[in-house]
């Protein structure tokens, strides 16, 4: 007899726990354990089972013994593999059943697990144990030693490339004899196996039969409501998926990691970055059907705030919407959203009022009974282009939409005009794309209004095809303030081809210089002297003006 590592296998019932250890059982260095704990979890709770006695007769009820003389005591192989159920880890246990050893956490889909629950107990949020399991992750990972996670639907999937991912997670050896094992009832099973193991008795791996699952019970609704929360919170943790429509790319960095835990507003309630969801009904995602705003946070202000929500409020209107949020009620949630973030400079905000959620698919807004949806993702974003050494457009084919068409004087959510536009952008390598309206005159750009300075006049296009910007009207303002002529006209491509100065403005970038268009340089393909100047005025303008954010205190 000799010391062995241990190997804990914590899951809910009915989630491929025992095929696991079956698994294990099959390599011949390793032995197993059919939830040593069980006796203990009967004992101490007083849990009926129609076992129970069986259960305390023939296995050890004494926590403290069962960890340090079963699961920890010395053995004849190398490692021990433990079975546990979540439910299983109570309070008062020693220290080192959590501190010793090597931990893993096997998850499956409560909509598998709960219809073949209830042949043996009535199916409970307690009895599932999925809140015990988030708890298990969060105690081992307060340790120092966050568990790997194991999807039983990748076990079925890939059996191979699930087992031997989890044994090199484990620093153990893959063994191709886990993946089969004979048929029928086992020695290594616990006494509750005529209730629970008809199934998995009758197996010889992992694969499973069947292409489809069968129909969820609606008696279950509700407690599947209750658990597919914390399931989803240990699902987001895998280290690895390949299920049915998974992305097969790599996480991707973020391009500021802070806002990798932001807190987002959704209908009336603040979410983490991946739980703040709308629903599949909404009709955001049915068609686009939303308006939006961008918003700028200056050392403790909302820069324009105002001026937004006027165009918010107009947006809405011309798009019929109904049961609007108030302007106090909109307020409150960006004040609230960026007081719970902490982002009071540096932070941009993505303002969006969706018509609603529907009662059933459809374009209708006649099926929009639930009120308009209100979102407020609050990041931290520095402006987008740089704004020092310039940056280069080109000209895309895909024209601004007419008035005749969609007014884009309406700021709504539906920007496949743009997004064309900015796919013709991306793949000639330039910043963003200018948009010529029907005619072939400059209307904007993708993400942007546009200005140009020749012999010292200042133009911009008209705003019929492209949206007045609130920015672009800002700077509108300060150019007559500093004294320069202000022109608004039908402006030709070629004009912006030779001009002296080009600038776009938008409130994520600013006051953007453009240094290039279609492979010509601008003046002298440098940041311009009149550019130059309203960037300082625009800037000093934002330290100047702005809603104060409730709680703010300067440094």
């Amino acid at each position: 007899m000799a010391e062995v590592e241990v190997i804990h296998s914590w899951s809910a019932p009915r989630s491929l726990s025992t095929s696991l250890m079956y698994s294990f059982a099959q390599r011949d260095d390793t032995e197993v354990l059919d939830e040593p704990l069980y006796a203990n979890f009967l004992q101490v709770t007083g849990v009926k089972r129609p076992y129970r006695e069986e259960v305390l007769s023939n296995m050890e009820s004494d926590g403290e013994k069962v960890i340090n003389e079963v699961i920890y005591g010395p053995g004849n192989k190398k490692y021990r593999f433990c079975k546990h159920m979540s439910k299983q880890r109570l309070p008062g246990l020693p220290d080192d059943l959590m501190k010793k050893g090597k931990h893993f956490i096997l998850i499956r889909n409560p909509m598998d697990v709960l219809p073949s629950f209830d042949k043996v107990v009535t199916p409970t949020f307690l009895e599932v144990g999925l809140a015990a399991l988030v708890t298990i992750y969060s105690e081992l990972s307060y340790l120092g030693n966050p568990p790997v996670i194991v999807d039983a639907g990748e076990l079925q999937r890939d059996p191979e490339g699930a087992l031997r991912g989890l044994c090199e997670d484990l620093n153990i050896p893959f063994q191709p004899a886990m993946l089969k094992w004979e048929a029928g009832p086992k020695h290594i099973d616990g006494v509750w196996a005529p209730w629970w193991y008809e199934g998995v008795h009758k197996s010889t791996g992992f694969k499973t039969e069947n292409k489809y699952p069968k129909t969820f019970p609606s008696s279950l609704y509700d407690l599947l409501e209750q658990c597919l929360p914390f399931y989803n919170f240990l699902k987001r943790r895998l280290k690895r998926s390949s299920s049915l429509l998974s992305s097969p790319l790599p996480h991707p960095s973020l391009p500021v990691p802070a806002n990798k835990k932001l807190l987002a507003w959704v209908g009336d309630e603040i979410l983490p970055r991946d739980s703040a969801k709308v629903s599949v009904l909404d009709s955001v995602v049915q068609g686009g059907d939303s308006v939006w705003e961008g918003l700028r946070i200056y050392k403790g202000k909302i820069f324009k705030l105002e001026e937004h929500l006027d165009r918010l409020f107009d947006s809405a209107k011309a798009l019929a919407f109904s049961n609007v949020p108030t302007r106090e009620e909109i307020k409150e949630a960006i004040f609230t959203t960026l007081i719970r973030n902490g982002m009071f400079d540096n932070s941009h905000i993505r303002l969006s009022l969706t018509r609603g959620k529907k009662v059933t698919s459809g374009m209708s807004p006649a099926f929009n009974l639930y009120g308009c949806t209100l979102i407020v993702l609050a990041e931290w974003k520095p402006p987008v282009y740089d704004n020092t050494k310039g940056v280069t457009l080109v000209t895309a084919t895909t024209r601004r939409n007419s008035p005749n068409n969609l007014d884009s004087k309406i700021h709504h959510n539906n920007l496949l005009n743009n997004i064309l536009a900015k796919v013709e952008g991306n793949n000639a390598n330039a910043d963003d794309a200018i948009m010529l309206d029907k005619d072939g005159y400059v209307s904007e750009t993708n993400a942007t209004n546009i200005f140009m300075v020749k012999k010292g006049r200042v133009l911009t296009p008209h705003a019929d095809y492209c949206l007045p910007g609130i920015t672009r009207a800002t700077v509108m303002d300060l150019v007559v303030k500093k004294g320069f002529v202000l022109e608004e006209r039908r402006l030709s491509l070629s004009e912006f081809h030779t001009a002296d100065e080009v600038w776009t403005t938008g409130t994520m970038g600013e006051l953007s210089p453009v240094v290039k268009i279609d492979g010509r340089l601008i003046g002298e393909g440098q940041v311009g002297p009149v550019t130059r100047e309203l960037q300082k005025v625009y800037q000093k303008l934002t330290e100047e003006i702005g809603v104060p954010i409730p709680t703010y205190q300067k440094d």
